[in-house]
């Protein structure tokens, strides 16, 4: 299995990219690269989360703690782990493979209208290709993002017509922490223990019911 675009520009030659990545053209060729040429292997569910400042991904503390989770609840053969954000959207397996390990960007400082704009219309279209690629390798599809984020993911599933099954946290405990507004960002983040102990609960439901 090859994990690496055909222009990766090997070990040594790799740079930290900076700026908005959804801009930059070593991610729409990694985009193009997974929704072209690799292989997803199917799996019962899918989960989709946001990707994080530290890199890899899986080495970030909020994405370990929500593993972790999804580790106590579902058995590893039937889940697959799908980042997506400002990296576009990537097999987690991937997670190691330029560029998504090589950036650093935070959208949560960006204050820019047309930056955020663009970002959800880019991040839209990424989602949706996803969902159009891998319609046949899921059964059931979980998202766990908020924010622009969450935005992207129901819009690209909007657009290609592949439904998410459950996307958490809820609506009703979002409010919640925004009403209490004692957060950095306006929703929270997503290793906040209201948020992690929803997602458990709603995990082990969905487990039990389906």
């Amino acid at each position: 299995m090859r994990c690496t675009p055909p222009d990766d520009p090997g070990t040594e030659t790799k740079k930290i990219l900076t700026g908005p990545p959804f801009y930059l053209p070593e991610f729409e060729e990694s985009y193009r690269y997974i929704i072209d040429e690799y292989n997803v292997e199917p799996k019962e569910i899918a989960i989709f989360m946001p990707c994080a400042v530290r890199k890899p991904y899986s080495a970030s503390p909020s994405h370990q703690l929500i593993r972790s989770i999804i580790g106590q609840v579902l058995k590893p053969e039937q889940y697959h782990i799908v980042i997506f954000g400002t990296c576009g959207i990537v097999p987690a397996e991937l997670e190691e493979m330029y560029p998504y390990a090589h950036y650093q960007y935070m959208l949560g400082k960006c204050k820019d209208k047309k930056t955020l704009d663009d970002f959800l219309k880019i991040e839209t279209e990424r989602v949706a290709g996803y969902l159009t690629k891998t319609k046949d390798c899921y059964k059931y599809r979980i998202g766990y993002c908020i924010g622009l984020f969450r935005q992207a993911l129901v819009q690209g599933s909007e657009q290609s017509g592949v439904p998410i099954d459950m996307v958490l946290p809820s609506r009703d405990l979002i409010n919640k922490v925004i009403e209490e507004g004692d957060c950095i960002f306006e929703e929270g983040s997503l290793s906040m223990n209201e948020y992690l102990g929803e997602f458990c609960d709603s995990l082990i439901r969905f487990r039990n019911s389906h």
